[in-house]
Order: structure tokens, then sequence, then C-alpha cells
């Protein structure tokens, strides 16, 4: 037999095997897309093979590098690649590499719902402070079965396609050269083709095919996720970081459309206590007087503590989280520090002097504590708390009583709220404390003896929910008899949204919609205000409140007494950051805008960006003197002044 034909069919072979890989990629789309249909939008079969066309090219890139190591020694001339020795070798070498990356496309089938967006290398810094990892998968595996079922049937079809089609044994007795040289120009033709594929052409003046470019080919934001595969998105953010220094116009012209540097002059003597809960999970859509403007057919609330609190308090129901993550939350809340593409926790710049209101407060005789129910470390909670200044730091183990554990994440809210109220009354005041809870989040139970109490909902979430606001209420009713309860300002909001049951809310803008409610004992702050506001406002508004007469470093406004700058959001949906002001909202991937939407349309459906006008140009550099600022402060360390 000549030695270049039997190449050739080996050649032939090995594209049947890596076709397969794609035919498995497509199934895993599908299969993400019924998941997570009411979140991605699309409005036809049609649309679904067009998005899933265009995905073919993120698909090849995944897969040419989670085979480059089998389809080498595929083409390599070694003149035993036909032995059924050397065939299973490859068969292990292909299933290893090929099913640990296509399991990630599983775990987005669910993860999704939570990040809303595809999983990037930033989860490992998400999980590498949890000592209960094992706990939290063998979970995630008995509650999501049906997920890991699909897992193991299209793997195992996988493996009987494969098998399917097998190359004959050859020895190669004569023509070596032959052999060889056909295997050279085969080489060649591959290495090229997956060099190609790999990059996305081999254009010199085109830099290599990244996350953002899935969104040139989408109209809706949310389709380039659909686009995109998770092993696509792992591998493009692996050793890399979102944080680096930009240059969007001269620094003279960022002080024109931002305001980085605060001052204000309410003097109160006061010195009220802040006790501020960052609540898990707890989206704005879970609580009834915060979508009361909604217009939401047949909408049923969750937190009634919460709306019974509202009724006495300042509460703003067009608020928006800075990030998506917990410790995004934790960053933009305390620090006014937001998170974007990745965690600026996990970037390489955290570990400087960071302005926030630990520092600010405890210049001003503040003691400062934070409270988190979980294993201390748990999110990188501990590590951050303690690059930031706080006092204290009150976990799991300070709790000390593990029968109120609830198995997976921490201690239930219930108590461990009581303990935080019970420590907090042996404290000398002013004191800042933060509280960070633990039962609104995946796998979603509640306490034995409150089973059948709170109403189970249309999602998982809901009667958690129900539990943690019922804390919230007995936490309040003993607080509220001590004495330093009057002299406080309680501050509620969310570190990111979760799950989702009115389509208002799946909309890309609101799936960060968070709450932020003040609440003082004396009545001073009451009503329901409808501007925009963000997590990084939190910051400024408690200085604000308790009469700091310092400049500090705030990327946020006061809610309470600021006037001189205009309310925004920003925030990173969909693979780009969001940017609200006014009358509009811009979209801009890092490079260029990509659209401006009414300040109504939060589905960004309509794209305004061919009828322009000064408006827009405004918000457009407004948007790029905060980012220019944002990561050429961090970078330069100046996150102090």
């Amino acid at each position: 037999m000549n030695s270049a034909n039997f190449r050739i069919k080996e050649l032939l072979v090995l594209g049947y095997r890596i076709f397969l890989a794609f035919f498995f990629y497509f199934i895993a789309r599908t299969l993400f897309f019924i998941y997570n249909s009411d979140l991605l939008n699309v409005s036809s079969v049609s649309e679904f093979f067009k998005l899933a066309y265009y995905g073919i090219t993120f698909d090849r890139t995944a897969i040419f590098y989670v085979n480059a190591l089998f389809i080498l020694l595929s083409i390599l001339p070694l003149w035993i690649n036909t032995q059924k020795s050397f065939q299973k070798v490859l068969f292990y070498i292909y299933f290893v590499f090929n099913l640990i990356a296509y399991a990630t496309n599983f775990i987005d089938f669910i993860y999704y719902k939570f990040i809303f967006s595809r999983t990037t290398m930033a989860v490992t810094a998400t999980l590498e402070h949890e000592s209960n990892k094992g706990v939290l998968l063998s979970k995630f595996l008995v509650h999501y079965w049906h997920v890991f079922a699909l897992f193991i049937i299209t793997a195992a079809l996988w493996i009987f396609l494969y098998k399917l089609v097998k190359i004959t044994p050859v020895k190669y007795k004569y023509n070596k050269p032959a052999y060889f040289g056909a295997s050279v120009v085969i080489f060649l033709l591959v290495g090229v083709g997956m060099l190609a594929g790999i990059r996305g052409d081999l254009q010199k003046s085109t830099r290599p095919l990244n996350m953002i470019d899935a969104n040139r080919y989408v109209q809706k934001p949310e389709h380039a996720d659909l686009i995109l595969n998770t092993p696509f998105s792992l591998i493009r953010t692996f050793g890399k970081t979102s944080f680096l220094k930009v240059s969007y116009m001269p620094e003279e012209e960022v002080k024109k459309y931002l305001s980085s540097q605060k001052f204000y002059t309410n003097n109160d003597p006061s010195k009220p206590n802040i006790v501020l809960f960052i609540t898990e999970s707890f989206s704005r859509e879970y609580i009834q007087s915060f979508n009361e403007d909604m217009n939401i057919p047949n909408y049923v609330g969750y937190a009634p503590f919460i709306d019974s609190l509202a009724q006495h308090s300042l509460y703003f129901t067009n608020a928006f989280a800075n990030g998506s993550k917990s410790i995004h939350g934790v960053s933009s809340v305390i620090a006014g520090i937001p998170s974007f593409k990745d965690a600026f926790t996990s970037s390489p710049y955290p570990k400087q002097k960071i302005e926030s209101l630990v520092s600010t407060l405890k210049s001003e005789g503040y003691d400062t504590s934070f409270f988190h129910g979980a294993a201390n470390g748990s999110m990188g909670f501990l590590g951050f708390s303690n690059i930031l200044g706080y006092d204290h730091y009150y976990g799991r183990t300070e709790f000390n009583n593990d029968e109120e554990f609830d198995g997976v994440w921490g201690i239930w809210d219930e108590p461990f709220f009581q303990f935080v109220k019970q420590t907090l009354d042996k404290k000398d005041q002013p004191f800042f404390s933060t509280i960070f809870t633990v039962s609104s989040h995946e796998p979603y139970s509640v306490p034995e003896k409150y089973k059948g109490k709170f109403p189970k909902g249309t999602q998982p979430i809901h009667q958690t929910i129900g539990y943690t606001d019922y804390s919230f209420k007995k936490f309040f009713e003993v607080a509220s008899k001590e004495p330093w309860f009057k002299n406080t300002i309680f501050i509620i909001t969310a570190d990111h949204t979760n799950q989702i049951e009115y389509k208002e809310y799946t909309k890309v803008i609101n799936r960060s919609a968070v709450p932020i409610l003040i609440y003082t004992p004396d009545g001073r702050l009451q009503g329901k205000r409808t501007e925009l506001a963000q997590q990084i406002d939190i910051y400024p508004t408690v200085l604000d409140l308790i009469g700091y007469n310092k400049p500090f470093r705030s990327w946020g406004r006061s809610l309470v007494g600021d006037d001189q700058v205009v309310p925004f959001t920003v925030n990173y949906i969909a693979n780009q950051y969001n940017f609200q002001r006014g009358n509009y909202i811009c979209t801009f991937d890092g490079q260029k805008v990509t659209g401006f939407y009414d300040i109504h349309d939060k589905g960004l459906e309509h794209n305004l960006i061919a009828q322009k006008n000064a408006e827009m140009e405004s918000l457009e550099k407004a948007c790029k003197a905060f980012l220019q600022d944002y990561f050429n402060r961090i970078i330069d360390r100046k996150l102090d002044k």
C-alpha cells in the first residue's frame, strides 16, 4: 500500500474524531440554551442556529487547544501510528482532555443563572478560600443530578461514536521516505490550520480571538454567551488579568467628566453607629416595596419584614450592583471599588493602602468589625478585611456552635444575627459593623424547624429569602431594646442578584438590580427614591451621614446630600461595560462603544448608536473617564487618596 495514500486515510479518521468534538460542543450549546432560554432571549429556531454557527469559530479555538497533543501524536511520522497499542494511547489522551474540558460547559448550565456570563478563570479566585470544596461539589452533583446525568449520557455517546470508526493496523516495511515526506506535508498543513483556528485567522494585524469578539456577531449582548463556550472562556482568561492601564483621553480631561475626590460639610457631632448588612443574593426582585412601580403582572414578594421596614426608611428602587459575585459586593460597598471582568480582590493590586469605610471611620474613633457566618476565610473575606484594617473578624469559629451549621456554607442567619446583636451589645460606641449573610444561597435550604413556614414561591431561593427576612425581623426585635439601637444607622443591601422569576429582571441591565435601604430609628431618613443608585454610593453616603469633614477618595456619590454628581451606575455584564446616566445607557467593550440605549430600555433591545447626540457623546466620555481613572488609580496604587 502506498504510504502517502494511507496517511490520507489516517487524516480522514482524525478529521472524523475532531468533527465529533464539534458535534458534541453543539449538543452542549443546545443544552445550555435549554437550561437558560429565559435569560438568552432567542426569538426563533433560525436565530439559534445562526448563533450556533457563529459559535463554531469559538468552538474551533477551544477544540484545537484541547486536542493539540492528540492531533500532534496522530500526525507525527512514528511508523506505529496505526498499531492498536498506539491507538489505545490516543483514545485515552483524546477523552481525558476532551471530557474534562467538555464538563465545564455543563457547569454553566446552572452557574450561568448566578453570574450571567460564561465561567472564566476568575471562578478559581471565588473557590480558593473555601475549605469545603468537596461538600460543595457533592451537593452540586446531588442537587443538579440531571446535569451530571446528561454529561454521562453525552460522554458515553461520544465514546461509542469514536469507536465506530477505527484505523486498520499497517506495518511499514518499504517506502519510508514517502511516508515521511507525506507526513511532513500533512504536519505543515495541519499545523497552519490549527494556528489559524486558534487565532481566528493568520493576519498579523489582528489579535487572537478573545471573548469580546463574540459580541461582534450579536444585537443582544446576552447572545454572546450562547456563541461562546466555557472551555474557550477558561483558556482565554488563564493567567491573564483585565487590570491594565488605559488611556482614552488626557488626564486633565478625565477631571471634566469624573470627580474621584469627595468632600462633604454635614457636621454631625453625634457619631452614630453604622450597621451594614450585605445580604447574600437578596435581589431587588424579591422585595415588594421595591417593585411597586415596576408594573409586573401577578407580582409576589418574599420579604414582608423588609417591606415593613421600608415604610420607615429611605430606600432606593433603582439601585444596581457593581459586580456579580460576593467578593465584588464587599469591595464595592465597603471600599467603593467595583469589580468588572475580574474581581479587584483577585487582581495583583489589592495589597495596598486603601481608603474605605473602615479606614475613615477608624480615624473617627469607630470600633470596626466584620461578621460572616461561614468558615473563617471563606470567599476571601478574611483576607480582604485584613487589608482594609477591620479591628475584629467574627466567623464560624467565633460563633463556636456547629449545631447551628447549615451543613454547607455556614451558620444559619437567625442564630448568627443573634450572635451579632450580642457581640454589639458589648462594644463601646461608636462602632461600624458589616454583616455578610449566608442562608439565602444555593442549595436554598432552611432549618428543619422552619420547614413549611416560608412560602416556597416559584424559585428555590424564595423560601430562603423568607427565612433571611425573618432573621432580620428577629434581629431588629431584640436589638431595638438595646441602648445603642437609637444611635445607629442601619443599611441593608445585597452583594448581587440570583434566581429570576419575572421577565422584567431577565433584562440585561436589571440582572444586577439590588436593594439599598437606610433605616434610622429616629425616622429622619424616610421615603422612596427612584434616581439611579449603586453599591459604590454607600461608602460616601455613610461618610456624609456621620459628618465626616475631610476630603476622601470615592467614585460614588452621597445618596443623601450630593447634588454635584449626576446619578449614574457602572458594571460589567455580557462581556461589556454598562454605564447608565441621564437619558441613556452606554455599552462599551473596552475599546469602542458598542451601543447607546434609552434609559428605560433595560433589555438593550434598540440600539441608538446611529442617532448619536451630544448627551450620548458626553456619556461615552464619562464612561471612559471612569474606567481610565479606575484602572490607572488601582495600578498606580493610589486608592488611599
